[in-house]
């Protein structure tokens, strides 16, 4: 391909983006032959179209004794290109059965998408070949549809809380033979990672060993393969569009943890087909890496086999799944991302002292606690009475919740109040002496409540 043709290519592509006067495009810059033309293209691009801004990140791994020298060579390139460079130095965190590929693009993803904004563009330079080798992945790996579709040449990108980008591959309809033909006859200098040749990795066993000889056989493989991922996408989408619509009906909003949870019984009116496309959708939704096929049919077999009472849960990656009530719960395994409940023990410590002042002393927000003159409110401590605050009460503890006009057992309270079994210990009680008075998040004990328009304490963790 002439240079021309290709920066053409390139040209036309960009120019069919939906972009903005002041959008910015943002090039995930490697130095390997594939970016280096990219990076060239997009200077190119750039010298007419002022209207724009451009940034290219190398992202320094620190994974190879090279790694400096690389990011000079980014450096020098990007000035020759006149396009602005930014260095973002990552540590990777590994450890047994931590893929390093995996790992490496994970960090390397977190460190470029902190430059985009909505309405900007990640450019990354995938290739026809790089195609192909994620289609021969995803059929060993066992991916349906939706794995087998591969990267296309324009999707969304979330940003978290800030929404979403563009993610645009300029040179997926390019072959490998084609990008380096470019860079010959353009005299483009490039880096030559050495890890592009240990084959233990799957993508440099499949383009070193597997991938020549596909193409000496088939030629077009690539191409045809291109093809396939296409209609596979165009396939999927439908389905999307169809659990979108579905999916809602499914769901609801769990009483006392607030969360989005998933109807169990609706699941089960559903064909096997569709549950499993319906769990997956759920999962995907809340932001946890989808199950694999296996996975998933085991999972679908113990929700809907289970008894009513039984407890089921099952670690998926980095999501742990519950029933609960007919329902099915989703948290993160890691408690920094874990779903908020309604205690936090040294929080709730520091507002006891308060508590045991007088009421005079009381802000109108005392730590997790408010003043309030209506709707169901603890009285205010008396003097004398010491206030402390407890947890994991015995099942046969009875209370008297302000809601109910007999007492109940706490066994069945959990039950009444739809409090998950995994939280219960995490539910605070506070005490006026020796009497119960408040089931932190649930309700105030019948007796304690204020009266008439009395100043009284509300808990504010979850509105009782």
């Amino acid at each position: 391909m002439a240079v021309v043709d290709l920066c053409a290519h390139i040209a036309r592509f960009l120019e069919s983006l939906p972009l903005q006067s002041g959008s910015k495009l943002v090039l995930a810059y490697s130095g390997g032959v594939d970016s280096e033309v990219l990076a060239y293209g997009l200077s190119e691009f750039a010298k007419l179209h002022p209207e724009f801004h451009y940034q290219l990140v190398y992202v320094h791994h620190g994974l190879s004794p090279n790694a400096d020298t690389w990011a000079e060579h980014c450096q020098t390139r990007a000035a020759s290109y006149g396009l602005p460079l930014t260095v973002e130095r990552v540590q990777l965190s590994l450890g047994p059965r931590v893929s390093v590929e995996a790992e490496a693009r994970k960090m390397r993803y977190q460190a470029i998408l902190q430059h985009l904004k909505p309405h900007d563009v990640l450019l990354t330079a995938h290739h026809e070949d790089d195609q192909l080798e994620t289609i021969l992945l995803a059929l060993k790996r066992g991916q349906g549809p939706k794995g087998l579709a591969a990267m296309g040449q324009i999707q969304m990108l979330s940003l978290g809380e800030k929404g979403p980008c563009l993610q645009a591959r300029p040179l997926l309809d390019i072959s490998r033979e084609q990008i380096e033909a470019f860079a010959q006859t353009r005299q483009l200098v490039h880096i030559e990672d050495e890890s592009n040749q240990d084959d233990k990795y799957d993508r440099n066993f499949l383009r070193l060993e597997i991938i020549p000889r596909l193409k000496a056989r088939w030629p077009s493989i690539a191409t045809t393969a291109s093809r396939s991922a296409q209609l596979c996408a165009e396939q999927q989408a439908i389905v999307d569009a169809e659990v979108s619509g579905r999916l809602p009906k499914l769901l609801t909003e769990a009483p006392f943890t607030h969360q989005t949870v998933l109807k169990l019984d609706g699941l089960a009116a559903q064909t096997t087909e569709w549950q499993g496309l319906l769990l997956r959708g759920f999962i995907e939704s809340q932001g946890f890496t989808l199950p694999s096929y296996v996975q998933l049919q085991q999972i679908l077999k113990q929700l809907m086999g289970a008894k009513e009472d039984a407890k089921v849960q099952i670690q998926i990656g980095d999501c742990v799944l519950r029933r609960f009530a007919g329902m099915l719960y989703l948290d993160s395994v890691d408690p920094l991302f874990a779903t908020p409940h309604i205690t936090d023990r040294s929080l709730h410590q520091e507002a006891l002292a308060l508590l045991t002042q007088a009421s005079s002393m009381l802000d109108d927000k005392t730590a997790p606690f408010v003043l309030a003159t209506a709707g169901p409110r603890l009285r205010l401590p008396k003097a004398g009475e010491v206030v402390s605050l407890r947890y994991q009460l015995p099942g046969q503890f009875r209370c008297q919740p302000h809601f109910r006009d007999k007492g109940r057992e706490l066994k069945k309270l959990w039950q009444e109040c739809a409090v998950p079994p995994w939280l219960r210990t995490d539910v605070g009680f506070l005490f006026y002496n020796e009497s119960l008075v408040m089931a932190l998040g649930l309700w105030v004990e019948k007796t304690f409540c204020a009266q008439g328009d009395d100043v009284g304490l509300k808990f504010d963790g979850h509105s009782i």
